[in-house]
């Protein structure tokens, strides 16, 4: 598989003041190959967002480098960048406030196109009925507005916006979190679908770590702005290397209880991401941390063939020789800690 997004060293802070700024990314690395997805997952405000608005300049990074085929888009004057949009979209987490409820969806879907230039109104038009049909929409649904669509067909219009000009990324920013648990599957079967159609990559973003499983090739686990562990989905599922993961997968609720995990439990807040420590940032909730975890934080090593975490415990952890003490902290019914 050809490697079609790389990211090295990605660093996003946010200042504060002079003297203090918020790491909401702390050196992040990953690749994505094409046709491939990498599941990215964390509790809320471990810096996942800001990866994906990140590599989409949406906003700017502080350091680091970002290769989209090839090219560093990082150092793109903004004419080159702008020529470069067609090929990388985005899907917002709420569907509702990502469409303009003016436009119809025949306009909603369009636009893009209008935007590129490239396609007279008739291959627009075409376009557009054939990725109506790709998200399992109706030519009905193409005169209507936002206000009289579901949730779910709400979500279709913008998955069909985001692939229509035939983009090699898309990157999800939680696609289902906001629809009900009866429609999430429809929409995760749509994106796989497409996937398989068009050979699109994305970086699906979430804290839905059953529908991640769903889609995802590869998954990277991040805690306050890191990355903490990174492999295949199965491998991931099957076992992990680092606490945090650990902790993420065995609040994972799962139909068949067999399937769960051992219950590993993290106490505490999580600590602040201002003016971050190199140390291991978990060291203050994790049941097996020693002192020596404060020293500097753990690189992030293959502990298995194409599986890596950043932990100085991982053998232990693994062995099961890692003593776990009791804990109270309880999971929620997303799977996060």
């Amino acid at each position: 598989m050809s490697e079609l997004l790389r990211v090295e060293s990605l660093v996003k802070n946010f200042p504060l003041d002079r003297h203090q700024y918020i790491a909401a990314v702390n050196d992040v690395s990953f690749t994505i190959g094409r046709g491939e997805t990498l599941g990215l997952v964390g509790e809320s405000g471990s810096g996942k967002t800001t990866v994906g608005r990140c590599v989409l300049r949406l906003i700017e990074p502080t350091a680091g480098r970002i290769e989209f085929d090839g090219k560093d888009i990082t150092r793109l004057p903004d004419d080159q960048l702008r020529a470069l949009r067609g090929r990388m979209q985005l899907v917002f987490q709420e569907p509702w406030a990502a469409l303009n409820p003016r436009r119809s969806v025949r306009q909603a879907i369009e636009e893009p196109l209008v935007l590129e230039g490239r396609l007279d109104a008739d291959q627009r038009a075409e376009r557009v009925d054939e990725i109506l049909r790709a998200v399992n929409l109706l030519p009905k649904h193409l005169s209507r507005y936002p206000k009289q669509l579901t949730a779910s067909e709400q979500q279709r219009v913008g998955v069909a916006r985001a692939i229509v000009t035939q983009p090699d990324l898309i990157v999800l920013d939680e696609p289902t979190s906001a629809l009900d648990q009866s429609v999430r599957a429809e929409i995760l079967d749509v994106l796989i679908e497409l996937q398989n159609q068009f050979g699109t990559s994305y970086l699906f973003i979430s804290h839905d770590l059953t529908a991640v499983e769903r889609v995802s090739h590869r998954i990277a686990i991040m805690y306050l702005g890191r990355i903490v562990e990174t492999g295949a989905t199965e491998e991931i599922f099957a076992r992990q290397y680092h606490p945090y993961s650990k902790a993420l997968l065995s609040a994972v609720l799962y139909p068949d209880p067999h399937r769960r995990l051992e219950q590993f439990l993290l106490e505490g807040e999580i600590p602040s991401a201002i003016n971050p420590a190199d140390e291991c940032s978990l060291y203050a909730r994790c049941p097996i941390g020693l002192p020596s975890c404060l020293e500097a934080f753990p690189p992030l090593e293959e502990v298995a063939p194409g599986h890596h975490a950043a932990c100085y415990r991982w053998r232990d952890l693994v062995g099961g020789l890692a003593t776990v003490p009791d804990a109270t902290s309880v999971p929620d019914e997303e799977g996060t800690v």
